[in-house]
């Protein structure tokens, strides 16, 4: 396949606004050992892309300065000692960067082939939250069939991939959404019940859905002053997984004894800094226990709306509204 030298991306002129998102030109890169090159025909947008945009989210060292953390596309060329794969491949990865351009490098462990039936959209909706979910609710969480769990963000990107791969491996899943008819939709995707956090307080209706009982894990991307309440929401023997911190960093005040007296753990983690080997075993899991699930026609991302890559802007203030219900996608086609 020849190659351009050069390519159309998303430059971000100075950390600020969307408006700081515009359409430029750069160098097609060029794959380094163990990387496979994408042609990408669509990529997602994700609440780590609004905090680098932002200036508060820098990439790790060696990768891409341009936005972007999941592309699917095909393969356009490989890099030295990459096995398995062939140019032309259909193609969907967990990038490190580079995800908003026409060519993205990849590392190949962290690359999945197309789930059956799926387009490029659909393909490259799945990288960055599904790969984050395994990790934490059934890596870090330690999620088993039988078992409960409160997702925060329940019509999130993360909040759907979590409570779809939940149900699907047999846990009663509960969700938190800001409006009814967020709820509403949270019990649509899967939630045996859905929480407005802006009109009731989650940790009293957990303890009442409950019996008092609580929950095994509870999923938090918002930490701040739900930090208590997610503690205080927990069984015995139960997991607080942190993954993002919309509410603020720092945590409230936080009873200890509640902890050791219920045996309970607080972990968490985040995806970009892991090495490549590391997300190279989540995606080999992935494809065990997941890719069949999603070949069936199971446990797929919601699309909430596609933006062409060139209207970028308007995808980042959509993902800010916070309206959305799953996942904001932009498209090469």
């Amino acid at each position: 396949m020849s190659l351009p030298t050069e390519m159309t991306q998303i430059d971000l002129t100075q950390p600020g606004g969307p408006e700081m998102l515009v359409p430029g030109r750069g160098p097609v890169p060029v794959p380094r050992p163990g990387e496979i090159l994408v042609r990408v025909e669509a990529t997602g947008v994700n609440r780590p892309d609004v905090q680098q945009r932002k200036g508060l989210y820098p990439p790790p060292p060696g990768a891409s300065p341009l936005l972007g953390l999941e592309v699917a596309g095909t393969v356009a060329a490989l890099g030295e000692g990459v096995e398995g794969w062939a140019v032309g491949d259909k193609v969907c990865g967990l990038a490190n960067g580079g995800g908003y351009a026409e060519y993205c490098a990849v590392p190949a462990p962290q690359c999945l082939p197309w789930p059956a039936g799926y387009d490029a959209v659909r393909a490259a909706a799945l990288p960055e939250t599904y790969f984050t979910v395994w990790a934490n609710v059934f890596g870090h969480g330690a999620l088993k069939s039988g078992e409960s769990i409160l997702i925060h963000g329940g019509t999130s990107g993360i909040g759907v991939t979590a409570t779809k791969l939940a149900r699907a491996f047999g846990a009663t899943v509960y969700a938190t959404a800001g409006s009814d008819e967020k709820c509403a939709a949270c019990k649509r995707l899967g939630a045996s019940e859905a929480i407005n956090y802006r009109t009731r307080d989650f940790a009293a209706e957990i303890a009442r859905l409950t019996e008092k009982r609580g929950v095994d894990v509870v999923l938090d991307m918002v930490g701040g002053d739900y930090t208590s309440r997610n503690v205080a929401s927990l069984a015995f023997g139960g997991r607080l997984v942190v993954i993002g911190f919309m509410g603020g960093r720092m945590s409230d005040a936080i009873d200890l004894t509640r902890i050791a007296a219920r045996r309970l753990v607080i972990t968490g983690s985040t995806m970009r800094p892991r090495t490549t080997a590391e997300k190279g075993a989540i995606a080999s899991e992935l494809r065990e226990k997941v890719w069949p699930l999603l070949g069936r026609g199971e446990c797929g991302p919601e699309i909430e709306k596609v933006f062409p890559l060139g209207e970028v802007a308007a995808a980042h203030r959509a993902m800010e509204e916070s309206r959305h219900i799953g996942k904001l996608m932009l498209t090469l086609a």
